[in-house]
């Protein structure tokens, strides 16, 4: 496939069409991943201390790519739809709205974090200045600049409905060539250790950027769109409509994985460390299902779009036949070899029986959590966000008193358990009983959209 030849979505094996698209996409994930790994790798030559303080400053980080979903995933599901129906206008328009809003969500957010970065690292509790002082510069760094993060998500988003999943490849991978020579010039040899991670990975993001930019103008998709002409109030709410469950849901999981972070910052730097480096290695899992996630949305948009409801169930089935398989396999390489893969990361002998004990009860949580990420896609892509959102706002929020409860016996092990133990039973109730049907009505596509069988299924499971 060539860099800027679409994958055929519409047409062909169901299975070939899904790997096209799907492997670059995945490769993507990867190398998005790797962006923190390798501030995790030089960063972890600085300390458990250095580690514990990008640690908290990285959570909003994730609490803003929480924000930029509202764009993305609207956006990618209707334009997806547009182009199942050859309605380019539409496209066009969708396309617009979606970059307009997210550049105005990035500089809101980016404002907020600069001017209230001592208070939002407060709230972690930390007692160190010198923890606090590098928590504060990467965060006002990385979330002062989202605007290049929100921007490249957005292309991503359009490009991966498009079916151009190549062109987000090559243009994160140059990102991550760039950052490999940053990182250790700017941290070591410039010595600006933490100011330097962050400053690399920014510088990064703008190169990515100007890559999309690049690719842009030699794609019909994106010719003719004017982003400073006014803004049309109805595709930016038809797009935010679809876009909101998902993008609560994202927010909300990061501020309860921010209280729980405040919890395990209870139990000390060590146990800080453990939970970032360790779900960076865990990262690997979802970061492969959320991409073929991607696939799955893609796949399901386009093909909704063009009403081959009998094309997007089987769609479905065999990417959740994929995704099950890759869930599995990552679930038995945290449980059986713990200890070579967190040692490569953290140096401190000290440290490591904690990181085995984490990958160990988060790697029983491994194939559930592909499955709720592979289900909610194809949710995605139909642009009916709202019923996998609520499953998963309802057993992510069960996860602090479980928390609190099972670390009052266990210790921070407790914590980890209750992470694991909600991942199991939200991917559980995801595929148990699944009434995903595109052959019905456009408006009764459903999977437990229904409220009764929704709070039954909870009520059963808990």
């Amino acid at each position: 496939m060539k860099k800027n030849q679409s994958v055929d979505l519409l047409h062909g094996p169901i299975f070939k069409s899904l790997s096209l698209l799907a492997i670059p996409i995945m490769a993507t994930y990867f190398i998005q991943m790797a962006y923190n790994l390798v501030d995790m790798l030089w960063i972890g030559f600085l300390g458990s201390g250095a580690v514990a303080s990008v640690g908290v400053s990285g959570n909003f980080m994730y609490l803003a790519n929480g924000l930029v979903n509202m764009p993305k995933i609207g956006s990618q599901a209707l334009v997806g739809q547009s182009l199942g129906a050859n309605n380019k206008e539409e496209t066009k328009n969708y396309i617009k709205a979606a970059f307009q809003s997210s550049i105005l969500f990035a500089l809101i957010y980016g404002i907020i974090i600069i001017v209230f970065q001592k208070n939002l690292i407060q709230l972690f509790n930390l007692e160190d200045p010198t923890i606090i002082q590098d928590a504060q510069n990467y965060l006002w760094i990385t979330c002062g600049f989202i605007i290049f993060s929100f921007v490249n998500q957005i292309f991503t988003g359009i490009l991966t409905a498009a079916g151009y999943s190549k062109n987000t490849f090559i243009a994160t991978t140059t990102g991550l060539v760039l950052n490999l020579i940053l990182d250790p010039v700017l941290i070591f040899v410039c010595n600006l250790r933490v100011i330097g991670a962050a400053l690399a990975t920014i510088i990064a993001q703008i190169i990515v950027t100007l890559v999309f930019l690049y690719d842009a103008k030699k794609l019909d998709l994106f010719q003719e769109i004017k982003l400073l002409s006014k803004p049309d109030k109805n595709h930016i709410s038809k797009i935010l409509k679809i876009g909101f469950p998902p993008s609560i849901q994202s927010m909300l999981f990061t501020c309860i994985s921010m209280y729980i972070a405040r919890l395990i910052s209870s139990f000390g730097a060590i146990s800080v460390a453990v939970q970032k480096v360790g779900s960076q290695i865990e990262s690997i899992s979802w970061m492969a299902a959320d991409g073929f996630s991607a696939s799955i949305n893609a796949f399901t948009s386009q093909n909704y779009g063009a009403k081959n409801y009998n094309r997007v169930q089987k769609g479905y089935k065999t990417g959740m036949l994929v995704v099950g398989l890759w869930g599995l396999l990552t679930s038995c390489i945290l449980i059986f070899l713990p200890g070579p893969i967190f040692s490569c990361f953290i140096h401190e002998s000290d440290i490591l029986p904690y990181g085995i004990d984490y990958l160990i009860i988060l790697g029983f949580s491994q194939l559930f959590m592909c499955i709720e990420i592979a289900t909610q896609g194809a949710f995605n892509g139909l642009g009916k966000t709202l019923p996998p959102s609520i499953v998963s706002i309802v057993f992510t929020s069960a996860r602090i008193p479980m928390a609190i409860v099972l670390s009052h016996f266990l210790g921070v092990n407790g914590v980890w358990w209750a992470i694991s133990i909600s991942s199991i039973q939200k991917g559980g109730l995801s595929h148990e009983k699944s009434l995903f049907n595109p052959r019905k009505h456009r408006k009764r596509i459903t999977f437990l959209c229904d409220s009764t069988f929704l709070f039954q299924s909870i009520s059963t499971t808990l």
